[in-house]
């Protein structure tokens, strides 16, 4: 055989061995395909499936917190958190930059924190921005993605702040309101499937999981009109003053609302992060102090009750101070004889601690008992504080003699409030409320009850009518056109076991009108350092301007006009 003989033997041995080799191919590609359509069709398409659908989260709004009226006080507004896939921006590190940039974040910190969480598919970047702002960061960014979610918004700001409180960036309640009925205000989110593209964006929905349920609302007893004004009238009598800190309570008498409660300083609960958490407290109802002469009327009450005075009853206070214990009880002067309305008028520690000296120890301190000191003012807020009334098994002669004005127990300006309450509402004690209430209800309500003499309670507003009088110690709390009731405290504050000279607190409780009690309002300032310092130049003025206003917007009609005192006369009807 011939050298081309063998050459074409070759070249034909060649072409067949790579004709087999294409033809092994073929039908290895065939048998796969074969084997990928039949064998493993269901586990490839379950495949195909789990990596286009995803169940997601479908948010819902927190219930909104408004005033009786239905003014916002907390609100949620739509935001969007721009999130990653790691293992797909970490591929993209020059569009991953653009973005750190653009949201003010480290891009070295991000790549480090990214890398770390590699093996996750979902790593958020920056949360809660403005919808605008979130899509100009992640338009057009493979690997940066936007999640809906809902950011509190609080419109009154600092004026009601230690009301409402404050979420955190989950939505979780933190404060106030928020914190205590948060599991009524807390939204549900939903679920559904979807199906989403390379992008992570959904193109089509295909079935709602669980439907996504709102929070809530929260109808609060607060009204805003008259929240502002008091905040307004505090906050100015705080820098006249150069005071320390102040809060003031106004109620409704017939329900137990509570219609504005104020405290300064305060705090922006939209800005609340490192805040001060003294400016977050609610001193209204955390701060308690000893209330001094504002106690004085529920000395006399509980003596009264017990029909050991009465209106004509007169006490010798001569010469001015009493040795107890070998401690002075001391008035500003020697009053002399004082009947019941003197005493309260003059506001005489030596009348007072005679009075409450005459009744047994248990007898004082179950009356104030019932008048709800040592007890929480009852509207369940976070850190709400029962005050301090020891048992009456501790006291000493000098305890008995000083409870008698105010020294030795402690309340919040909202336990004052509610006490007052129960002489304005006839002797009958009502639980307090920072929720709305049915006025038919409250009324019915077994936990109403009386906690003094219906004659007693008419006994002391007339005679805590003369302190607002032009002999009484409270003329700046006097309203034109209306009957007012109430008490002044100046007390020196204790700290540390004594008592400071030179810090005072300045306290004013009352009641308006008289003739048919509606409102009442306790105010107390702590450490006036400028222009007086006593109750009646101090906090009286605070009571005069918000009473004034609120009973005007209130429609409540006035009761010291001379028309209205004027006999009636028979029309013949």
């Amino acid at each position: 055989m011939s050298d081309s003989d063998d050459r074409v033997i070759f070249y034909f041995g060649r072409h067949y061995f790579v004709l087999l080799m294409l033809l092994s191919l073929l039908a290895a590609l065939i048998g796969r395909a074969l084997y990928l359509q039949i064998v493993e069709k269901d586990f490839l398409a379950n495949q195909g499936v789990q990596r286009q659908i995803r169940t997601i989260e479908t948010p819902a709004y927190r219930g909104t917190i408004l005033d009786r009226f239905g003014t916002p006080l907390a609100i949620s507004t739509p935001v969007d958190s721009v999130w990653v896939n790691p293992a797909e921006i970490l591929q993209n590190l020059p569009a991953l930059k653009k973005v750190v940039t653009k949201l003010g974040l480290d891009y070295r910190d991000t790549v480090s924190l990214l890398k770390q969480k590699a093996n996750k598919e979902f790593v958020y970047l920056k949360r809660q921005l403005e919808p605008e702002l979130a899509k100009q960061v992640a338009d057009g960014v493979d690997g940066v993605y936007l999640e809906r979610e809902y950011h509190r918004y609080y419109p009154a700001g600092e004026v009601v702040s230690h009301l409402v409180g404050f979420t955190d960036i989950d939505d979780r309640g933190q404060e106030g309101l928020e914190l205590m009925y948060d599991g009524w205000l807390r939204a549900q989110p939903g679920k559904r499937r979807v199906i989403r593209n390379r992008r992570g964006a959904v193109v089509e929905d295909i079935a709602q999981v669980k439907p996504a349920q709102s929070g809530n609302d929260l109808t609060t007893s607060i009204d805003m009109r008259l929240q502002y004004i008091a905040y307004r009238s505090l906050a100015r009598a705080m820098k006249y003053h150069a005071a320390k800190s102040g809060s003031a309570v106004l109620l409704d008498t017939r329900t137990g609302e509570i219609l504005a409660m104020v405290n300064k300083p305060s705090y922006n609960p939209n800005q609340h992060k490192n805040m001060d958490p003294a400016r977050r407290r609610n001193r209204a109802l955390t701060d308690v102090f000893e209330p001094g002469s504002a106690v004085k009327p529920f000395t006399l009450a509980a003596a009264i009750d017990r029909g050991l005075y009465n209106r004509k009853s007169r006490i010798d206070t001569t010469p001015g101070w009493l040795m107890i214990s070998g401690y002075p009880v001391k008035d500003v002067r020697n009053y002399g004889k004082l009947d019941l309305a003197g005493i309260l008028r003059k506001s005489s520690n030596v009348g007072a601690s005679m009075i409450a000296r005459s009744m047994q120890k248990k007898e004082l301190w179950q009356s104030f008992s019932d008048y709800g000191f040592g007890e929480t003012p009852g509207v369940s807020f976070p850190a709400e504080s029962p005050g301090y009334l020891s048992h009456y098994s501790l006291w000493q002669p000098l305890d008995h003699a000083t409870m008698g004005f105010g020294y030795g127990l402690s309340l919040s300006i909202t336990q004052l409030a509610r006490a007052y309450a129960v002489i304005a509402n006839q002797g009958r004690r009502l639980e307090i409320s920072l929720i709305k209430q049915n006025p038919g209800e409250i009324l019915d309500n077994e936990i109403s009850r009386h906690a003094m003499k219906a004659d007693t309670a008419n006994m002391l507003l007339q005679m805590m009518e003369e302190v607002v009088g032009s002999g009484g110690t409270a003329k700046q709390a006097a309203v034109a056109g209306y009957r007012i009731a109430g008490k002044t405290g100046t007390v020196k504050k204790n700290v540390d076991g004594g008592y400071q000279n030179d810090d005072y607190m300045a306290i004013f409780a009352g009641i308006a009108p008289v003739s048919n009690p509606r409102l009442v309002m306790a105010v107390v300032i702590d450490e006036p350092t400028q222009n007086g310092y006593y109750g009646g130049q101090v906090a009286a003025p605070v009571f005069q301007e918000v009473m004034s206003n609120a009973l005007r917007i209130l429609d409540i009609a006035p009761d010291d006009l001379p028309a209205l005192q004027a006999p009636l006369v028979d029309q013949g009807t």
